[in-house]
């Protein structure tokens, strides 16, 4: 007797053989956004308007750091793959590719620059934590 998952009947079945992957991933992603962003606009909205020492010792911290940057990463990934199946779905010829190039290179700019601010906080936060 052979089994096959739900899964494993759909895999190859769309257009472009991939769209079961995209929508577990899309899924997957979604399900961990709405746990990750409650935890971080609750981080962020308690250190807005705070003193910059204190910004630099909150983000400093290993778990705010750890979760603000699942957040944009998992966030970024589920942007670029989500404008990636817009773009499929209505642009047509080069304009497809150019478009769906931004909108992944917008992604990993945004992961790049939040990424090195975090290093960059936790770094100040040896060096402040170092000196007092």
């Amino acid at each position: 007797m052979h089994f096959q998952t739900d899964r494993q009947r759909a895999v190859g079945k769309g257009a472009a053989h991939s769209g079961t992957g995209h929508h577990i991933f899309m899924s997957v992603t979604a399900v961990a956004l709405a746990f990750l962003v409650p935890v971080f606009v609750i981080i962020f909205g308690r250190t807005l308007g705070a003193p910059q020492e204190v910004v630099i010792a909150v983000f400093g911290n290993p778990f705010v750091a750890i979760v603000t940057a699942l957040t944009i990463i998992v966030g970024m990934r589920h942007f670029a793959k989500g404008w990636q199946m817009c773009i499929e779905d209505y642009a047509h010829g080069a304009a497809r590719g150019v478009l769906v190039f931004i909108g992944t290179a917008i992604s990993y700019l945004v992961m790049a620059s939040v990424l090195y601010a975090l290093a960059k906080f936790a770094f100040l936060d040896l060096i402040l934590g170092a000196m007092g």
